[in-house]
C-alpha cells in the first residue's frame, strides 16, 4: 500500500485520470484559443494546438466541444452589422479554407500511400534477395559437384582410354605371335 493506503493499482489509475484531465482540459483551452483566433478548427488542428493525439478529439465528452466549435465556425451567427455580402464572402473563404485542408489532407495521404509502396517494395526486395542469395549458393555448390565429377569421369575416361590402347597393343602383338606360330607350324608340318 501507498500514498494514504493506496494500492499500487489505484495510485496508477488516480495519476491516469488526472492525465485524462489535463489533457481534455488543454483540449478545451485550444478550442477557445483557435476560436479567438479565428483559425480553422478541426479534430487534427485542436490536437495540434493541445499537444495530443487526434483520437482524444474524438472521445466522448471531447468530441462534442469539437464539433460544436467547427460548426459555429462553418455557420457563424450573423450579427445586425453582417452584411449579406460579408456573409457570402465568409462561405466562399471558409469553403476554399475547406478545400485547402482536403488538399492537405489528400497530399498527406498520397505521401503515406508512396512511404507504404516504397517499405513493401523494399521488404519484398529484401525477401527476393534473400531468396536469390539462397538460390544462387545452392546452384553454386550443384555446380562444384558437377564440375567435381566431371573432373573424376574425365579421369576414368583418360585411364580407360589408356587401357584401350595397351589392349589394343597386346592383341596386336598376340595375332603377330599367332601368325608366327601357325606359320612355323605350317613349316614344320609341311613335306620337304
Amino acid at each position: 500500500m501507498t500514498h494514504q493506503g493506496q494500492s499500487p493499482t489505484e495510485v496508477l489509475k488516480e495519476a491516469r485520470r488526472r492525465d485524462s484531465r489535463a489533457k481534455r482540459s488543454r483540449v478545451l483551452e485550444a478550442i477557445r484559443s483557435l476560436q479567438q483566433s479565428g483559425d480553422k478548427i478541426t479534430h487534427a488542428a485542436v490536437a495540434r494546438a493541445a499537444g495530443v493525439s487526434s483520437w482524444l478529439t474524438y472521445a466522448d465528452g471531447v468530441r462534442e466541444h469539437v464539433e460544436t466549435a467547427i460548426r459555429d465556425q462553418i455557420a457563424p451567427r450573423p450579427s445586425k452589422r453582417d452584411s449579406p455580402a460579408t456573409s457570402s464572402n465568409s462561405l466562399r473563404i471558409d469553403i476554399e479554407l475547406a478545400r485547402e485542408e482536403i488538399r492537405k489532407l489528400r497530399a498527406e495521404r498520397d505521401q503515406f500511400q508512396r512511404n507504404a509502396r516504397l517499405h513493401l517494395g523494399q521488404q519484398l526486395d529484401q525477401i527476393g534477395s534473400a531468396d536469390l542469395a539462397a538460390r544462387v549458393h545452392e546452384l553454386n555448390q550443384a555446380n562444384a559437384e558437377l564440375e567435381a565429377l566431371l573432373k573424376t569421369k574425365t579421369c576414368e575416361v583418360d585411364g580407360l582410354a589408356r587401357r584401350v590402347t595397351e589392349l589394343e597393343d597386346e592383341l596386336t602383338a598376340a595375332r603377330t605371335s599367332l601368325r608366327q606360330m601357325i606359320r612355323d607350324h605350317s613349316k614344320g608340318a609341311s613335306p620337304t
